[in-house]
């Protein structure tokens, strides 16, 4: 087998690594294959090559990684960011320890950070959002 096939190999190997655990880890180390067979087409010796493929990888990891961390971080909006700050209707008396709400025809359970009751009806603020629970305030 060639080495070009080798590496080729290897970086598919990585590419499927990192579909199962997508954390812009094995994905490197799949580039750094892809290009270490390029290379492979004019040196043919696999001691170089797997010194070249060291390298890349190490390279990779340092300076590429920390930039698609970045831009994956900024494209990802969390469920929060549509929530907040938003309108909702009361649909069962909301107090400090229990309620609904109605956003977007859907039903949230919610709770009153101040402790006081709002009634049925009432159009309340979104404040907060902790796991499945608005935390709102009256409008």
């Amino acid at each position: 087998m060639a080495l070009w096939q080798i590496f080729s190999i290897i970086g598919f190997a990585f590419l499927i690594f990192e579909m199962l655990t997508p954390s812009y880890f094995c994905l490197n180390f799949g580039i750094a294959a892809f290009i270490t067979a390029a290379i492979s087409v004019w040196i043919s010796d696999w001691i170089i090559l797997t010194i070249i493929f060291a390298v890349l990888s190490l390279v990779l990891l340092l300076f590429f990684r920390p930039f698609l961390m970045k831009k994956g971080s900024r494209t990802q909006t969390q469920p929060d960011d549509a929530y907040i700050g938003k309108i909702a209707k009361v649909t069962e008396n909301v107090g400090p320890a229990s309620g609904t709400v109605s956003i977007y025809d859907e039903r949230w359970n919610a709770r009153t950070l101040n402790g006081e009751l709002i009634e049925t009806g009432a159009d309340v603020k979104i404040v907060k959002l902790e796991n499945l629970i608005m935390f709102v305030e009256r409008v």
